[in-house]
């Protein structure tokens, strides 16, 4: 494991110097810029006793090798990592878990968006496998507007061996298709359950697909004939949001 991590970004920074001001080791500011959002993650960081240097933008840019950094960068301890037994534990400690499983989606800004979206839902954690998926890159911690140090993303090893291990534990386990008969605003989605996700493109991993309970697709009443897999997300887990609140 890394031993350090860059983070950057107004909502990241502002949500790690809330939650976990112990991971920060420097900050580093654009010298010039004054906004109020970034004196209070200053004021904040030196509450702490944590160094902060004024520099030049190319200096922050290097730091991030180019990213859009909102004119703040800090130097941190790596977050935690979730695996496989924190899942278990996370589904065992809820009533009726609510997950959303990604499978394949590399984009970070498409992983961050569904942090995000997650977070914003209620969802319980977030699982991709750890190969052919995203990681929680910087990238995706900007992304995600402080969501990712909220909502456990989980890295499993076995993706078809985890759905097997939470559809034990009484998880209804929904797949996304297009190819699917069934309409997501047709469906009974409430109680236990996870939302699966594929790829853009490619969709889930036929594994994966053959590990679902149901399998849902969205209307498509336009020309397009599908969606960005982060809008889609939210289309559906907030569709479940609605049916769980009746």
């Amino acid at each position: 494991m890394a031993q350090q991590e860059w983070l950057y970004g107004i909502h990241a920074l502002e949500s790690v110097v809330q939650r976990e001001p112990e991971r920060l080791i420097e900050l580093f500011v654009l010298k010039g810029r004054d906004d109020d959002r970034l004196l209070n993650i200053i004021n904040q960081a030196r509450r702490f006793g944590i160094a902060v240097q004024f520099c030049q933008r190319k200096t922050l840019d290097d730091k991030v090798n180019g990213e859009q950094h909102q004119g703040v960068v800090a130097r941190a301890k790596p977050g935690k990592q979730y695996n496989e037994n924190d899942l278990d534990q996370i589904v065992e400690s809820q009533e009726h878990p609510f997950l959303l499983i990604l499978d394949g989606v590399t984009d970070p800004h498409n992983l961050g968006a569904c942090l995000r979206t997650a977070e914003a839902a209620g969802a319980h954690a977030v699982v991709v496998p750890k190969d052919k998926s995203a990681a929680l890159t910087p990238t995706v911690r900007k992304v995600a507007s402080g969501a990712a140090d909220v909502i456990p993303l989980v890295q499993v090893t076995n993706l078809a061996r985890t759905l097997r291990d939470i559809q034990q534990a009484g998880v209804w386990i929904i797949g996304t298709a297009g190819e699917a008969k069934q309409n997501l605003y047709d469906c009974k989605l409430r109680g236990p359950i996870a939302l699966v996700m594929g790829a853009e493109g490619k969709g889930m991993r036929r594994l994966t697909r053959e590990h679902c309970d149901e399998l849902i697709k969205l209307p498509m009443a336009g020309t397009v004939t599908s969606l960005n897999v982060s809008v889609a997300t939210g289309v559906c887990m907030f569709e479940i949001v609605r049916q769980r609140a009746i």
